[in-house]
C-alpha cells in the first residue's frame, strides 16, 4: 500500500513540475507577428481620474480637449469615440446619463484629437441635440466624464448623428477593444 501511495504521489508530482515548464513561445519560434499593444486613450490635458480643466467645460471655453490614441489593434477598421456622464441627478434626466460627445466611423490610423479640433469620421447626436463636442456642466456637484474608445472590426452603416443607443447597436459583436480615461469635474459655482 506505501508503494502504490508514493508511487501516486511521484505522479502527482511530476505533473506538477511539468505544467511548470514554459513551453515554445508562437511568437518567437514561428516568427508570428503578436501586437500584444493594447489600445489606449490619454490627455495632456488631465490624468486618467483626474479634474479637467474649466477651459473644456462650460465654464470655459467649451472645446474638446487634446487626445491621444494608440495601440489600435492592426485588424481593426473604424474607431468610436463616446464621452457621456454618468453622474446626472435623476430629477433631470431619468437614466441618469448625459451623452456629450459621439463620434464613430473614424480612421484607425488617427494618433491625436487636437485641442477643439473634431476628428475626422461620423458624428452623433448628444442629449443636448449637439453633433460636435459638448463640454461638462454638471448642475450639483462633481460629475465623472467618461471618455470610450472602442476598436471595431468594421466601419458602421448608420446615419450622421444618430443617437448613442444606435451607435451601441450597430456595435454589437464589431468590438475588438475597449478603454476609457476618466475626467472629473465640478461647475465653479456650485
Amino acid at each position: 500500500m506505501k508503494v502504490l501511495i508514493g508511487g501516486f504521489v511521484l505522479i502527482v508530482v511530476m505533473t506538477f513540475v511539468l505544467f511548470l515548464i514554459p513551453g515554445p513561445k508562437e511568437d518567437e519560434d514561428y516568427n508570428i507577428d503578436i501586437n500584444m499593444e493594447e489600445l489606449k486613450l490619454t490627455s495632456s490635458a488631465f490624468t486618467h481620474n483626474g479634474s479637467m480643466p474649466s477651459k473644456y467645460t462650460c465654464d470655459g471655453e467649451d472645446i474638446n480637449p487634446p487626445l491621444s490614441i494608440s495601440g489600435v489593434d492592426p485588424d481593426a477598421k473604424s474607431l468610436v469615440l463616446i464621452m457621456d456622464d454618468p453622474d446626472v441627478p435623476k430629477y433631470i434626466r431619468e437614466d441618469g446619463m448625459w451623452d456629450h460627445w459621439i463620434v464613430f466611423n473614424m480612421p484607425i490610423t488617427i494618433s491625436e484629437i487636437k485641442e477643439g479640433e473634431e476628428p475626422e469620421g461620423m458624428h452623433g447626436e448628444g442629449t443636448s441635440g449637439n453633433v460636435k463636442y459638448h463640454g461638462p456642466c454638471p448642475p450639483d456637484r462633481e460629475h465623472r466624464y467618461i471618455f470610450q474608445l472602442y476598436s471595431l472590426d468594421t466601419e458602421l452603416d448608420i446615419r450622421d448623428g444618430a443617437g448613442k443607443e444606435v451607435v451601441k447597436r450597430a456595435m454589437k459583436g464589431h468590438m475588438l477593444q475597449k478603454t476609457e480615461l476618466i475626467g472629473l469635474y465640478k461647475k465653479i459655482n456650485s
